[in-house]
Formats: structure tokens, C-alpha cells, sequence
């Protein structure tokens, strides 16, 4: 198998390392679009609660990674329970970006320059495909919810609130 490093995304690299069965998403992504996650899930034309918006948060000194469904808020309470922290608050966007090596709109769960502690919604085990960002504004990666947990590290619990 040839390398194509130059034309995945360190998301996408990270899938094919891994050896998963995951399918591309490409749209046109539209820069006024209010909320990314919404415009993903209605350009993939599926339920919102099957797109995953990857957002960083500031628990106790560390960054922690939450996921949740697109139409849904992240609970930060819940976000903090869940890693033992006492307080969670949203991460500064410019540190994610630095820190994913993703720009907003774009940060996926998968492939981020160091891996941090994450926690998916558990409403993510209720959809047979879900789709996250796959690197980059206007691309959606669909995968299953036991490959999402697996290969972000992470833990399942209630953060998500609607």
C-alpha cells in the first residue's frame, strides 16, 4: 500500500493506521453557516443526534476532550464528573486549535497532535454509524460508535444536555 500522507487528514491517517471501517463525508461548507455541526448533519442529511460535535474543556488544569451530539449542548458539570475534575469550563478556542492541531469547526476526536482525556456523549451508542468532524470544516467522517470510543481513548458518560 502506497503513502498518502499528503492527502488525508491526521484524522483520517489515524483510521486507516487502525485498520477500521470508516466512510468520507465531504460537503460544501457554507462560512456563514451558524452552527457547523448543524450544517454537517443537514448537508449529510441524517438525524443531528447521529453528527458529534468535539468540543475542549478546562478541567481542574486540564484539557479534556467532550463530545456530543450537534443539536445538544456539553454539560460541563457533567464533563467534570465524569473525569473526576470539580469544574469544567469551555478551553480558549485559540488553545484548542494549538492543541488538536485542528482549527474550529474542524477539531476531531481522532488524530489530535497529543491525546487528552475524552469522554463521549453515551447517546452515542443508540446510532449503528455516527459522523464527526474529520479534520477539517466541510468534511464528516462516519465510523461506529465502539470505533469512536476505541480509538479516541475515551469513556462514555451523560454530558451531553439539550
Amino acid at each position: 500500500m502506497g503513502k498518502k500522507q499528503s492527502a488525508g487528514t491526521p484524522a483520517t491517517q489515524a483510521l486507516d493506521r487502525a485498520g477500521v471501517a470508516w466512510s468520507a463525508h465531504p460537503y460544501d461548507h457554507d462560512p456563514r453557516a451558524a452552527s457547523y455541526g448543524l450544517e454537517a448533519a443537514a448537508a449529510l442529511g441524517v438525524d443531528p443526534e447521529q453528527v458529534f460535535k468535539t468540543l475542549l474543556a478546562d478541567c481542574d488544569g486540564t484539557l479534556t476532550v467532550g463530545v456530543v451530539p450537534v443539536d445538544a449542548q456539553l454539560d460541563l458539570k457533567a464533563l467534570a464528573k465524569a473525569v473526576g475534575a470539580k469544574k469544567a469550563t469551555m478551553a480558549d478556542p485559540a488553545q484548542a486549535e494549538r492543541v488538536t492541531g485542528y482549527v474550529v469547526g474542524g477539531i476531531s476526536p481522532l488524530g489530535q497532535k497529543r491525546a487528552l482525556p475524552t469522554v463521549v456523549d453515551e447517546s452515542v451508542h443508540a446510532w449503528d454509524t455516527v459522523y464527526v468532524s474529520g479534520g477539517r470544516r466541510g468534511f464528516d467522517v462516519g465510523l461506529s460508535p465502539a470505533d469512536l470510543v476505541a480509538l479516541a481513548r475515551a469513556t462514555a458518560a451523560a454530558i451531553a444536555r439539550r
